[in-house]
């Protein structure tokens, strides 16, 4: 072993000796010259491989979105209350679902994950849902998530002296906090639309639990709340009058969404018109529900189904000509539901003959008949169920002998909010049934009193009013018997025994797609009945700068549906390799 390695000294010696020597030879015969070109050459073959190794990392990385900016949208009314339990307007939804977080959150395409909670399981017998809370789950303070929280915030919901408007989700539901970080609710029997009720924003139980049921509308907490959201509020300022005019929201670092964007500033206008002209000068980046036409600068312009159903309902209880089918029939024959879209909506909108909206946009057929064909063919249904017109062109009706005899006129009210959308339709909705001998009188009330004085009492011939169907299609509260006076919402005062049966069994399928079609079956039923006069479903038009990516409108029940996953909306973007995204 000894003498190997006594050879081996003795071979590498005389190797390096003899490549020294050579290299100190070829060092003599170099001139200077001769080593600048050496030296040039070098100098381009390393750029040369720096540059391919660029190229080809460049090929390899991929684009991915980067956090930082600042995304600033316009609204066309001031908000009330940033809180989850009072949010009543598009405004107030828009900034609270963005502070808050509830244990789950809808996506896009309308199904529901995980945010605050991590995980959670439904009992076999379809009663008792047990949520787990991610250890991430963060308010804005620092403070943890606990199930205390949770159970505060959804017995503060279905508190009578809050007024929540999402008390109803709630009423009949037992709460049980299992430990800090489990909560399980339990039903009185199966509803499978309830896990939307978890959607619900998270109140934070320490800030809250001192104010009153009877102070929380008046608590300026509303204004400056703390929630657990991918955004927090970080400036808010006010107007002489102490009204908000701007909002400054910042992306939190920590909890269980982590936004890219960095900032959100939310500036308020007085109406749509002034929004429309603080985004063609830029001063807002976007702003939603506004007139498309003339823009100026380059937009994105986004559309999708939102999911309110704009119709008039009869009363039949307060006109007796309602409870008559061929009347119904006639009156939704004669309106020409193609020129409200066009005149109305601008074409932003969907023709409807049911109570859902479209699945999608422009799937809807027009109507290709005349104004005098539809003209016909109203009078035509009114004509064989007895009806005539008189003198004065409106049509009659006798029903009823001897003493009980009674001449019917085809005359009515038609109620609705003075909103210029609704009072529009109004009036082209009553100009067509003018033409089939009908006497129309139009009444347009201010929002809170058509709720109060007419809707709730009742206190209507036929109103023009939306309902929101929501992502479950539950309809049950529009169209069951039961729901036939206040608070129920079934302002078309249907009754239908079969119909009450289905929409009961629907409340109990967990299979979204069942669901989906025993729902359109119930709307088929509803439609033959003639139970409304099916107007249009309005789009949601969202304008956006072109450099906002990430953002894809899906299925929208309210506009502030399209903030739901705003944590994966980005302005900046970056190029890393594969290896190293998540």
């Amino acid at each position: 072993m000894a003498s190997l390695r006594a050879f081996l000294r003795a071979f590498l010696k005389n190797r390096t000796t003899r490549s020294l020597q050579k290299l100190e030879a070829v060092s003599v015969v170099l001139k200077p010259s001769d080593w600048l070109v050496i030296g040039f050459f070098g100098v381009l073959m390393a750029f040369s491989t720096a540059s391919m190794l660029a190229s080809i990392s460049l090929a390899l990385a991929v684009e991915v979105p980067a956090r930082g900016g600042t995304y600033t949208e316009g609204l066309a009314e001031s908000p009330r209350f940033i809180n989850p339990l009072l949010a009543i307007s598009d405004t107030d939804r828009d900034l609270t679902v963005l502070v808050f977080s509830g244990l789950l959150r809808a996506k896009q395409d309308g199904s529901l994950a995980p945010d605050l909670a991590e995980s959670y399981t439904i009992s076999d017998d379809q009663l008792t849902y047990t949520f787990t809370l991610n250890d991430r789950a963060r308010f804005h303070d620092g403070t943890p998530v606990t199930a205390e929280d949770v159970a505060f915030t959804v017995e503060a919901a279905g508190n009578p002296n809050i007024k929540s408007p999402r008390r109803a989700d709630w009423e009949g539901v037992s709460i049980t906090v299992v430990n800090p970080k489990t909560i399980s609710f339990t039903l009185k029997s199966p509803y499978a639309p309830f896990l939307e009720n978890m959607t619900l924003g998270i109140l934070p139980k320490h800030i809250w639990k001192n104010v009153t049921p009877e102070e929380f509308p008046f608590s300026t907490i509303n204004a400056n709340p703390i929630g657990s959201g991918p955004y927090k509020v970080t400036d808010l300022k006010r107007n002489s009058s102490g009204i908000p005019t701007e909002y400054r929201f910042t992306g939190v670092s920590e909890g269980t969404r982590i936004p890219y964007i960095q900032q959100f500033i939310f500036k308020i206008y007085a109406n749509g018109d002034d929004l429309k002209n603080a985004l063609n000068k830029g001063e807002v980046d976007g702003a939603h529900s506004i007139l498309t036409t003339n823009l100026v600068g380059a937009h994105a312009i986004n559309e999708a189904v939102l999911g309110r159903v704009f119709s008039v309902f009869f009363n039949q209880s307060q006109n007796k000509i309602f409870a008559e089918t061929a009347v119904r029939k006639a009156l939704n024959r004669a309106v020409d539901k193609d020129a409200l879209v066009s005149t109305v909506l601008r074409g932003h909108g969907s023709v409807i003959d049911g109570p859902l909206p479209p699945d999608s946009i422009g799937n809807i057929v027009k109507d290709q008949r005349s104004s005098d064909a539809r003209v016909a063919e109203a009078q035509a249904i009114l004509g064989k169920a007895g009806w005539k017109a008189g003198e004065d062109g409106i049509f009659t009706k006798t029903v009823g002998s001897g003493k009980k005899k009674e001449v019917q006129r085809l005359s009515f009210s038609l109620s609705t909010s003075n909103v210029p959308e609704l009072k529009r339709t109004a009036e082209l909705v009553a100009e067509d049934w003018k033409k089939i001998g009908a006497e129309v009188e139009l009444k347009f009330f201010d929002q809170n009193d058509l709720n109060v004085g007419v809707i709730r009492p009742r206190k209507y011939d036929a109103l023009l009013f939306g309902l929101v169907v929501g992502r479950d299609l539950d309809l049950f509260a529009f169209w069951h018997s039961s729901q036939r006076n206040d608070p129920g919402l079934n302002i078309a005062l249907y009754a239908n025994v079969e119909a009450d049966k289905k929409l009961t069994a629907l409340r109990t399928l967990a299979d979204p797609s069942l669901r989906l079609e025993r729902a359109r079956s119930i709307a088929k039923d509803i439609t033959n009945d003639t139970a409304a006069v099916f107007l249009y479903t309005p789009y949601f038009v969202y304008v956006t700068p072109k450099n906002l990516g990430g953002m894809t409108l899906g299925t929208i029940a309210n506009p502030s549906d399209r903030f739901n996953t705003a944590d994966s909306w980005y302005l900046k973007t970056e190029r890393i390799w594969p290896i190293f995204r998540k």
